[in-house]
């Protein structure tokens, strides 16, 4: 089996209305699949949590669920209208955990992009486990040169 064979669907199936966030490639093949859904004008991603993803205690391993977050900020980014498709590197991340992101459950987030610079984007998110609040969390992205460079133009 590959590492990523079952990278085109959550088992169990992603909620009604999610599409499948078909950028491949190392870390994301890794860690996916991923899944987006856009929700008046905000762009939100989620993912189901499996086994790989969990501690010993069958909950969502912090530093898995700090990569989501690392993830799903620099990607609603790009749909802001001074940022666009542009490869966007951590330089800050912070979380706060407020609750554990059961084995099994429908992780999701939605991000706020609060200020962006010349350089910069600042940026802030809530994560859920299904409906529960499970972290809060900010970034700082440094905005570098666009992504078709970098990954192609994927649709998302």
């Amino acid at each position: 089996m590959t590492a990523h064979a079952s990278y085109t669907e959550a088992k169990p199936p992603a909620p009604e209305g999610w599409r499948l966030f078909d950028v491949r490639g190392g870390f994301i093949d890794q860690n996916g699949p991923l899944f987006f859904r856009k929700d008046d004008g905000d762009f939100l991603l989620g993912m189901r949590i499996e086994e790989r993803h969990c501690n010993p205690r069958k909950v969502g391993h912090g530093g898995w669920l700090m990569t989501f977050a690392d993830m799903m900020m620099p990607m609603a980014a790009h749909h802001h209208p001074k940022v666009g498709r542009k490869f966007l590197p951590t330089i800050s991340l912070t979380t706060d955990f407020l609750a554990p992101a059961p084995l099994g459950s429908w992780l999701w987030g939605r991000t706020n992009v609060l200020r962006v610079t010349r350089n910069l984007v600042f940026a802030q998110g809530l994560i859920h486990a299904d409906e529960a609040l499970i972290a809060r969390v900010n970034g700082i992205f440094k905005i570098g040169e666009p992504l078709a460079n970098l990954i192609g133009d994927a649709d998302v």
